[in-house]
């Protein structure tokens, strides 16, 4: 019990040290690598803290300890939402993250913290991206979620909502780090895919609890989205654009930056075009991806693949011999037309499938959409349109 009341009272340390009003990421962390514990920033007195660089308003502030009140309603608040707040200290704060040139002070968590640890591709791109840019998302980050990474992106809408859905279409694993407290869902329209990752992945922020996801946030978090990860894939980004951003940092940072080249024409492939220029890595296959990445991160992706091959072998004695493959699904004469219609890297509209399908009626044609969208074949897009999966 003691010890249980030891930590969170070590944890009301923290969490009130990072509430302290002006003190800013980098010079909190500079704080604790030059004294080493929260407790010890507070236990100094004003001329100490200006010693390490503080403003006299800011030392006055942590002395003062007004920030403590806050803290314990920051720890109760954390409590009710089911998360927990991973501290630089904590042994489940990813060493990758540490490393940067700001790191947060401390993590908000809600899911599977377990993978914080486990080696991360982040994917992002475009809110707006064309349908070859979900489809291509969603084929690589399944691809490599397959292989045992996990997928790191923003929750954002576009190309960062079909990083997460590629992983989970798998049972990958995928973190989402977010530009607002991890009880807020942005945006809306993602609740139930915030709920999903919360459950079989992580949902993750520096930001406190309840707050807001101002567009100041937006590349704040990007420095993490890069900063836990291995390397940086960029699927279509306008000219200006927070994906951009994001490869810079990731730069900054030492990581790999991967780029998905484009339609020279489209206004979403300009950042990953110019990437290719600037010497990103051209991405055409998931396999692109693991032959840049460090040796212990190929090295854990052969042996999982090993691992999967004997698990098969294994296996393979129980099947029928007359048994089809998994891969293959039979699909009725009106489903194999559709597919004809339906394309990889443009969506149709399901007016237009039923135009041309004159000689079925809507029911039967909405039928096999149906079906052909449960065997993972097609997939909709907002709007009633329909996109081939890779």
């Amino acid at each position: 019990m003691a010890t249980t009341v030891a930590g969170q009272e070590a944890l009301l340390h923290w969490l009130a040290l990072h509430l302290v009003p002006g003190l800013g990421t980098s010079n909190a962390v500079k704080l604790i690598r030059t004294l080493g514990a929260p407790q010890a920033v507070f236990h100094s007195s004003v001329s100490e803290l200006e010693a390490c660089g503080l403003r006299p308003a800011v030392a006055q502030s942590i002395v003062s300890g007004v920030s403590f009140e806050d803290a314990a309603a920051e720890a109760e608040k954390a409590r009710a939402a089911g998360a927990e707040i991973i501290t630089f200290h904590d042994p489940r704060y990813p060493d990758a993250l540490k490393e940067i040139f700001d790191p947060p002070l401390l993590l908000y968590a809600r899911g599977r913290t377990d993978i914080l640890q486990a080696f991360k591709i982040a994917i992002v791109g475009s809110r707006r991206p064309s349908p070859y840019g979900y489809a291509v998302t969603d084929k690589l980050s399944a691809e490599l979620a397959a292989a045992g990474l996990v997928i790191a992106s923003g929750m954002a809408r576009g190309i960062d909502t079909a990083a997460h859905h590629g992983a989970l279409r798998v049972n990958g694993s995928t973190i989402a780090v977010l530009g607002c407290g991890v009880d807020i869902v942005y945006p809306s329209e993602n609740r139930k895919l915030a709920e999903t990752i919360a459950a079989r992945g992580l949902l993750l922020s520096e930001f406190p609890m309840g707050a807001v996801a101002f567009p100041q946030n937006f590349p704040i978090r990007n420095r993490i989205i890069s900063g836990i990860s291995s390397g940086v894939m960029i699927v279509e980004a306008a000219q200006y654009s927070g994906s951009l951003i994001t490869a810079r940092l990731a730069l900054d940072q030492g990581r790999e930056v991967f780029a998905v080249p484009g339609n020279i024409v489209a206004k979403q492939s300009w950042g990953p075009n110019l990437l290719i220029k600037q010497g990103a890595t051209l991405i055409q296959d998931w396999k692109d991806v693991v032959d840049a990445l460090p040796t212990p991160v190929r090295r854990m992706i052969f042996e999982a693949q090993q691992d999967q091959l004997c698990l098969q072998g294994l296996n393979a004695p129980a099947a029928t011999s007359g048994a089809a493959p998994a891969s293959e699904i039979t699909v009725a004469p009106l489903g194999r037309r559709l597919l004809d219609l339906i394309q990889l890297d443009a969506s149709i509209h399901i007016d237009a499938l039923i135009e041309q399908l004159r000689e079925n009626c809507a029911p039967e044609i909405i039928a096999a959409l149906c079906e052909l969208e449960l065997a993972g074949q097609i997939r909709q897009l907002p709007g009633k349109n329909y996109l081939k999966v890779w």
